[in-house]
């Protein structure tokens, strides 16, 4: 989980959601500026400081907005620097996109969303959902605020392999089962940091959530607001408790759904996704046998889980076609299985995918696993996989630093985590190892003394961002508020809870966060 912790997983192994009025400006300059280092200086990794010097000029400048071609959206860049040490050095200018609120009632200011990752474009899902399908009474008192992280999309992106590399980087066989092929896995995570830091050395150093963090203050100050209202889906919960903790006295009303748990080891965090999925594709299965088309039997749900992993096991050893020049083999089929553990609506689309694979035709599968990788018809890839991998590797150190031998001694608890999935994961989390970047960040505990109450949200059967870790975060902020939803899929907020939605438009419209404890069906 190295490579794509959380919303993704990891590239081989998982192998795993503008306009009008241009030359308007939003100025920062009555709200808060750069931090002086002794009131706002908080470590993240045990070295990091937040230091205001030098970046007044940031703190100061304006957005010209533009129409950027989809219609009630505007946008336009943020300069930040790439080395905060070096404020007056090389600069990255970040895509921002926004939709202004639309009204009745009294603008509330500006409300920052993520989609997590690491990697997901944040300006794509503004534009294609949050600032469509928000509930309409936020989408009516605050401007909706997409900003792609430095390294991701449209903001000085990573890049690293090209399409036809990544057509065969995903194939790789993620389970090794000879000398020959835990060498060709090594080999490829070997490859793939080395095509990163010959394509993006300069950035590959500054990709870091704490930067990233650091950059959506910058971006607060700019849009003309005291504090930052944001929510953040799953590696965007990390996100969101980092600025946190390091602005707590310019935190506003912060929503963390799908939380991370920022305590753990990178070892751990993969064991235990790989836990969730388990619960994930236990909850798949005992839906499936209920159904007249389960291609995984109508018996028992262990019987059904038998089944995949025997399916699995037959395209590792003879992958099948799928009308194109690439087969579908053990790792692209787990990636297309793990994307549709994702939203529990997607488990028709898997059923079928699954019938017609096992019938020997696997390009629904595959598209399923395209879809996860965000890979377009023509072959080109968004850049998703090369900057998860890029923030994963410099957040923490990585899983097995003792190479596949460290890998071995640990397949074993992994597959006591998953049967379906544990192997796999054990296998996924190598790759960091081989990265050219050291980590700058280690696991720890976030507190965000001072800060104001943060909704963190868990759902009880997500196969991402276990709801143990939402447990976990929310106590360890002090200032923490647990809002639990049982049910499955992954995250909660906007997809057809009224208890969940409610709970949190409530905390957004009039600042009144939910009991802490609060459960929703």
């Amino acid at each position: 989980m190295d490579s794509r912790r959380l919303l993704r997983i990891s590239a081989t192994a998982l192998t795993a959601a503008g306009l009008i009025l241009s030359g308007c400006s939003s100025s920062g300059s009555d709200a808060a500026g750069p931090p002086s280092s002794a009131s706002a200086s908080a470590s993240t990794s045990g070295s990091a400081t937040v230091s205001g010097a030098g970046l007044g000029a940031y703190y100061g400048q304006k957005v010209t907005w533009r129409d950027c071609g989809v219609p009630g959206f505007q946008c336009g860049t943020v300069r930040v620097p790439l080395d905060y040490a070096k404020p007056d050095g090389e600069r990255v200018d970040l895509a921002i996109s926004r939709v202004k609120a639309t009204g009745p009632g009294k603008r509330l200011g500006s409300l920052l969303v993520n989609p997590g990752g690491p990697g997901g474009s944040a300006v794509g899902y503004l534009q294609g959902y949050a600032g469509i399908g928000y509930p309409a009474p936020v989408r009516a008192r605050y401007d909706i605020v997409g900003v792609d992280p430095r390294g991701v999309a449209r903001s000085e992106p990573v890049e690293c392999l090209t399409g036809p590399q990544m057509d065969a980087y995903t194939q790789v066989d993620v389970t090794p089962d000879s000398a020959a092929e835990q060498n060709a896995l090594t080999g490829s995570y070997k490859g793939f940091a080395a095509a990163c830091e010959k394509r993006s050395g300069k950035v590959l150093p500054h990709v870091s959530t704490v930067e990233a963090a650091r950059d959506m203050d910058i971006v607060r100050a700019v849009l003309g607001d005291e504090k930052l209202t944001y929510v953040g889906a799953s590696y965007g919960t990390f996100l969101g408790a980092t600025y946190a903790e390091l602005f707590p006295d310019r935190t506003g009303r912060l929503v963390l759904d799908g939380a991370m748990d920022p305590s753990l080891t990178s070892e751990q965090l993969n064991r235990e996704q790989a836990a969730g999925f388990e619960t994930a594709i236990n909850a798949f299965a005992a839906d499936c046998v209920k159904q007249p088309d389960c291609p995984l039997g109508t018996g028992s749900a262990p019987a059904a889980l038998d089944a995949l992993k025997r399916f699995f096991r037959e395209v590792d050893a003879k992958p099948v076609p799928t009308g194109e020049s690439r087969e579908l083999g053990e790792s692209l089929a787990t990636t297309g299985v793990i994307a549709a553990m994702y939203d529990e609506a997607a488990w028709p689309q898997l059923r079928e995918a699954l019938t017609r694979a096992m019938g020997g035709e696997g390009s629904e599968l595959l598209a399923l696993a395209d879809s996860y990788y965000e890979r377009e018809a023509d072959g080109t890839y968004a850049n998703l996989m090369d900057a998860n991998a890029a923030v994963n590797c410099l957040d923490l150190p990585p899983a097995f630093p003792g190479g596949p031998a460290d890998v071995e001694k640990a397949v074993p608890s992994f597959e006591q985590a998953s049967s379906v999935f544990g192997r796999n994961l054990a296998w996924a989390a190598l790759n960091c190892t081989y990265w050219p970047t050291p980590a700058t960040g280690r696991p720890h505990r976030i507190t965000a003394e001072g800060a104001a109450p943060i909704v963190v949200v868990g759902t009880t059967r997500d196969p991402a961002t276990p709801y143990k870790w939402a447990r976990s975060l929310a106590a360890q902020l002090s200032s923490g508020i647990l809002l639990t939803y049982e049910g499955d899929g992954h995250t909660a907020y906007g997809r057809g809870s009224d208890c969940i939605d409610t709970a949190i438009n409530a905390y957004l419209l009039e600042g009144t966060p939910p009991q802490d404890g609060k459960r929703c069906s």
